[in-house]
């Protein structure tokens, strides 16, 4: 045991670009070893092993050799975590255990240096120096807050307090593809460092759309980062950090199932900008530390597509956001004997404006309005618009504020361990819009369609306000027991509370419009009456909160002097309510989330690492999870026991790591990674799904010093799989995932003496 704290210990105060002999004599390959710098935490303790819950930690080094620069390459490496690679930056769906969300509200929150992220549409982004990432899996609420009720994920960059010096990294792949991040870290004086990095991120693409022979799914993007820290006093510490980030994607890869091919013919791009700064303020004092962390984050992005995605006009569809958010987390924790305490308290406040506009074009129109009239023969009249285009324009603004306490206790009796933690959170959310349509239409006699009976101009100018309240109290109970063993095992049993926010369907108003245009029509006609229908606009806009109740079996068991470190979890999961992201019917302009009956989840989490010596190591991760409907009846159809859409049955990850000094000063490093997941049902009734599939990659890094060289490549056998699955207009629409890639990655880390 002592000669593992000194390991451990002297590994903390190597450099981070330390000499190729004390790579190849202190392997990173490990969930366990955090490395470098542990105290960036500040809700949980640093190392997540010797806490009852299922993770996953990525050191840097991990990261480096998995070639991580997106949350999209965590997926499958943590068990049961998904987030699949399709649409663009703004497609930040991840589900885990079963739990997901495809739009809106997340069901996976995340922190970067412990402010947390808002706004999904932000997730991805790419990841430059990253020193560590967590992964926890099961609901995070008491602690994190709305929407973890899937797990939270903690993201914490290099910091120049503990690192010094330069790192350049830039990767070319086929496409092409191509990244480059430039970083310095200086120590300025023994109280104050700071930090600048950049970075720029170029695809082309893999497809194209055949109705124009241009590439889709191209991206363009950069980020700036500039972090300051400051030892104010000896016991007070300051840490703030401004970020950019510029992306804009280019184009969908999504494929018309009854063609095989990408063809569609109107603009598609997503374009978006996101700045944010956080202050984090710590003081140590002799019994507890208090710790505040502010932060602003703005986000500026637009989403236009082809909704109908196919070389017709039907509609295009448009959501342009500004939103502004300002986030507040005073934490306090303390140890008194056996008894350790912990709480806070948090508030934030959310606005966003929002324009989504939707254009009705020539197919559309018919599809959607005319032929309802014109192919009806108990009319006897028929109906033409004055314009090719109608559009229906929505304008939003939604403020969101809210409040929370949260509380821990955990009380440390020898080998067992009790721990107790609670949350009651208080949300407002409101949505002022405004909807509007004008246009104008004719209406013929079928019998003499040569001259117009009647001509009519439609003016629609609708507002509303909308408001909602919630309050929500999240329990969480953990027992643990440590295991009599050399390598600080344990096992636990835990119950916890999730807990995931309703909201508004915006996207709705369109077919709302698109009701009222065809209500004014039918009422105007020869012999129709007005309609005595009335819109529930509040019932058809909001969704309400999703909860669930986990409860789970799990054990941390170390063996063979550290050597063999393996995670097992089982896990239950009741849901209410669960939130889906559907397409009403076959004839409807919007999609919208909405809240199933009852589901249940259940499945396995397995996660080890080998290292039976210095030159070789080995990681395995696998989840299993049955997600079904326990009672959803959608108005129609009962999808009682059906797979829950979009959320895998099965992931694997398999990794192995050879490596050797060539010579005195180079070290080879070989390594073969295989990632499996499925399967994925892609609707409510289980009719269409993705089997299971695997890809395989590799890499080759040669490293001296300061520079390090890696040839790699991913889906070596160039497997063929589905992504993503969706309907429009009753048109089937597949996304393919990416073929073979291979490339050339540089890294260059001029280390300066810490």
């Amino acid at each position: 045991m002592r000669l593992k704290i000194f390991i451990y210990l002297m590994i903390s105060i190597l450099p981070a670009a330390g000499a190729a002999s004390d790579i190849a004599t202190f392997s990173s390959d490990t969930s366990r070893w955090l490395g470098g710098v542990t105290v960036t935490a500040i809700k949980q303790n640093p190392d997540l092993s010797l806490q009852p819950l299922a993770a996953t930690v990525l050191d840097r080094k991990q990261v480096e050799k998995w070639d991580i620069n997106s949350l999209r390459g965590v997926s499958e490496i943590a068990p049961n975590f998904f987030m699949p690679d399709y649409g663009s930056r703004t497609t930040s769906s991840i589900y885990v255990r079963g739990i997901g969300s495809r739009m809106d509200q997340p069901a996976v929150g995340m922190t970067v240096d412990n402010v947390p992220f808002l706004n999904k549409n932000a997730y991805d982004f790419m990841l430059v120096d990253i020193d560590r990432i967590e992964v926890l899996r099961g609901p995070q609420s008491t602690l994190y807050g709305r929407n973890t009720m899937g797990g939270q994920i903690n993201i914490y960059t290099l910091k120049p307090m503990y690192y010094q010096g330069s790192r350049v990294a830039a990767t070319i792949g086929n496409g092409p593809t191509a990244n480059m991040a430039v970083a310095h870290y200086q120590k300025f004086r023994p109280d104050l460092a700071m930090s600048f990095s950049g970075n720029i991120v170029y695809s082309d693409g893999f497809y194209k759309n055949a109705y124009n022979a241009k590439k889709v799914g191209t991206e363009k993007g950069a980020g700036l980062r500039w972090t300051t820290q400051w030892q104010i006093s000896r016991t007070v510490t300051a840490d703030n950090t401004a970020a950019f980030n510029y992306s804009q994607n280019g184009g969908y890869e999504y494929e018309y199932v009854g063609s095989g091919i990408i063809n569609y013919n109107d603009t598609c791009f997503y374009r978006r900008n996101t700045v944010r700064d956080a202050l984090t303020v710590k003081w140590r004092a002799r019994h507890f530390t208090l710790s505040s962390i502010t932060s602003f984050q703005h986000i500026t992005d637009n989403l236009t597509l082809d909704q109908d995605f196919l070389p017709l006009s039907y509609f295009t569809l448009t959501q342009a956001i500004h939103e502004s958010s300002l986030t507040q987390d005073i934490v306090a924790r303390g140890k008194a004997g056996f008894y350790t305490w912990f709480g806070g308290l948090f508030g934030f406040y959310k606005t966003t404006r929002m324009r989504a506009p939707v254009t009705l074009k020539d197919d559309g129109i018919a599809t959607l309005i005319t032929d309802r009239v014109n192919n009806n023969d108990k009319i006897p009249v028929m109906i033409g618009f004055d314009n090719p285009e109608i559009p229906l324009q929505s304008y939003f603004r939604m403020p969101t504020w809210g409040i929370a306490a949260y509380h821990q206790s955990t009380l440390d009796l020898g080998r067992f361990n009790i721990a107790f933690g609670m949350r009651l959170d208080y949300e407002s959310s409101k949505l002022d819009y405004t909807s509007v349509c004008n246009s104008a239409f004719s209406v013929f006699m079928k019998s003499r369609p040569q001259r117009p009976i009647l001509q009519k101009d439609i003016t629609i100018d609708d507002n509303g306000k909308l408001k909602k309240h919630y309050l929500e109290f999240v329990p969480k109970l953990t027992l643990s027991y440590d295991l009599p063993l050399e390598s600080g095992s344990s096992v636990y049993a835990s119950l916890g509370k999730g807990y995931k926010s309703g909201g508004y369907n915006t996207q709705m108003f369109s077919e709302i419009l698109q009701q009222r245009m065809m209500s004014e029509m039918m009422s105007s006609m020869p012999g129709m009456s007005p309609s005595d229908d009335k819109i529930d606009v509040d019932n058809i806009i909001t969704y309400a909160p999703e909860r669930s109740w986990n409860y789970e079996l799990g054990a941390h068991i170390g063996c063979a002097q550290g050597r063999v470190m393996t995670d097992i979890a089982l896990f239950y999961i009741d849901l209410t309510d669960q939130q889906l992201t559907v397409f009403p019917d076959e004839s409807t302009t919007g999609r919208i989330t909405t809240n199933a009956g009852k589901s249940r989840s259940f499945g396995a989490e397995f996660q080890t690492r080998f290292t039976p010596d210095r030159h070789w190591s080995f990681n395995l991760s696998y989840g299993y999870t049955n997600a079904k409907f326990r009672r959803y009846i959608d108005g129609s159809e009962n999808y009682k026991g059906k797979h829950v859409p979009y959320a895998p049955n099965h992931t694997l990850f398999l990794s192995g790591s050879f490596n050797h000094n060539i010579s005195r000063d180079w070290l080879l490093s070989y390594t073969l990674n295989t990632r499996g997941v499925g399967r994925i049902y892609w609707n409510e009734a289980n009719d269409f799904s993705q089997p299971f599939y695997a890809q395989l990659g590799a890499s080759v890094n040669a490293s001296r010093g300061w520079i390090e060289l890696e040839a790699w490549m991913d889906n070596i056998t160039g497997t063929k799989f589905d992504t993503f699955y969706f309907e429009s207009m009753g048109n089937k629409f597949i996304q393919r995932g990416k073929p073979r890639r291979f490339g050339l990655t540089v890294r260059l880390n001029f280390n300066s003496a810490n």
